[in-house]
């Protein structure tokens, strides 16, 4: 049986690690434009402003803005049939609170989108990818303000309006769980301040996040009824540590913290399990008459998620979750190898959450990140041999296969993360990278930004034209 025939496979990027052309056409900045370079352990520093003489990895990033057909050849050449990318905020509405939308952002995506649709590429766009505006951030503390969700909401509507001809798969928020993950302002723009505790900055921020994605989906639902609206969880699946007792407690409880996101979204109420969640951690949501109706209305089609390792849960050291780099610092499963950047490789856990999110919620399922961020080297004759990420591909592949022949999931598609070489969310890295062509740049932003194809490169494109049945 296989894959269906009309299976998306593709890849994925962000207009914050892609796109580059940070204050080109109008664009205004975005939180990751005043966000430093980090390293392997540690995560990136976010400014309140743009400092004069420090280096930004976004500024340039790996310049789509001035690649995009070079680019979008390379994937039609390797058969996509789908193309993730998000809309820069900025780029749109400069402040994020403009009353008019910037024209000349508009027509580069529409520029892009055009160039997909000219090879039969669908697009699959992002709303808000880990890049609000920096001015809403500065004025308005993020999404910890209520303000934003009529902010948001205007921007949908002039991006849907603007590409109801060209768009149809839409995701409203990026990762939308990792807002909780010790960091509110990478997901949603907020510090904590004014006496307040990280989680009631963390989950009030998310319910206004919640609701702006409801009205997003009662728009499109209302008035674009051939959108496919989606939400985004970032994997942080787990596993009880041990098998004691107070493991399996943690395992559970960890995992429900993550359910928490989808279960807003797709159920549209906040459950036993999330309202549990919040007494324990001491929050107490600012809630405005009209919100249950709002989520209960705007309930998304399809879950979209990342997968890229699983997490141990010790119910003896109970860690808050938080990021080490790009990886989650959790005791190490000794089962498992782990990337140069400390994230283990579990190809088996993939199938299992395919599972569980699929029997959980029976909803259409789309693995929209997946990926070896590894080390490539360019050898003297202009090639990259980068077998360790076919084989990491090959075995999370073959898993899928797995869950849609033999479990029943229902899976859309695949979008394989960083398609074309892109800097790290995490750490703002270049050296850590994803795709199928490398791209001439370092760490410190030298390089002529040439493109060349890995070998997995034409690896994908094999998988791709057999429909994963050769791998």
């Amino acid at each position: 049986m296989g894959f269906p025939k009309n299976f998306l496979w593709g890849g994925a990027s962000a207009a914050n690690q892609y796109e580059g052309a940070w204050n080109e056409d109008g664009k205004g900045p975005s939180i990751f434009d005043a966000s430093t370079a980090g390293s392997v352990s540690q995560t990136r520093v976010y400014h309140d402003h743009i400092v004069e003489g420090q280096y930004y990895p976004n500024h340039n990033a790996t310049d789509f803005y001035h690649h995009y057909k070079e680019d979008i050849a390379y994937l039609a050449e390797m058969g996509f049939k789908v193309f993730r990318l998000s809309i820069a905020w900025s780029r749109i509405f400069p402040h994020g609170d403009d009353e008019e939308p910037n024209e000349a952002g508009l027509r580069f995506y529409d520029n892009v989108f055009d160039e997909c649709i000219k090879y039969g590429i669908e697009p699959l766009v992002t709303i808000l990818h880990y890049e609000t505006p920096l001015h809403l951030a500065n004025e308005y503390n993020g999404w910890y303000s209520r303000k934003l969700i009529d902010f948001y909401y205007r921007f949908c509507e002039v991006i849907f309006e603007r590409y109801k001809n060209k768009v149809k798969y839409w995701l409203t928020f990026n990762e939308i769980n990792c807002i909780a993950i010790g960091n509110p302002y990478m997901a949603g723009a907020c510090r904590v301040k004014d006496g307040l505790s990280v989680n009631q900055v963390t989950f009030q921020a998310a319910h206004h996040q919640f609701l702006a994605s409801a009205k997003a989906v009662k728009l499109a639902h209302d008035k674009y009824p051939d959108f496919r609206m989606g939400m985004m969880l970032g994997g942080l699946f787990f596993y009880p540590n041990t098998c004691n007792p107070v493991d399996m407690l943690r395992f559970q409880e960890m995992n429900y913290q993550q359910f928490y996101f989808c279960d807003l979204q797709c159920r549209g109420y906040y459950n036993n399990h999330a309202k549990a969640l919040l007494k324990k951690k001491g929050v107490s949501l600012q809630v405005e008459p009209g919100d249950d109706e709002i989520l209960r209305n705007g309930t998304v089609d399809f879950i979209s998620f990342s997968y890229y390792m699983t997490i141990n849960a010790s119910g003896e050291e109970r860690p808050e979750l938080k990021l080490a780099g790009s990886a989650i610092a959790s005791p190490k499963n000794p089962y498992l190898e782990a990337t140069d950047w400390g994230m283990s490789i579990d190809p088996q856990g993939l199938r299992y959450m395919l599972n569980e999110l699929y029997d959980r919620y029976q909803k259409p399922l789309f693995i929209v990140e997946n990926g070896l961020g590894a080390v490539d080297e360019l050898t003297e004759d202009g090639k990259v041999h980068d077998n360790y990420r076919i084989d990491y591909l090959k075995r999370h592949i073959e898993v899928m296969r797995e869950a849609v022949e033999e479990d029943g999931v229902d899976l859309m598609g695949y979008t394989s993360w960083g398609c074309i070489d892109c800097i790290s969310a995490g750490t703002g890295e270049m050296k850590k990278r994803y795709g199928f062509v490398y791209v001439d740049r370092d760490d410190l932003g030298n390089g002529t930004m040439k493109r060349t194809r890995k070998d997995s490169f034409y690896w994908y494109k094999h998988v791709i034209e057999t429909n994963g049945e050769e791998l």
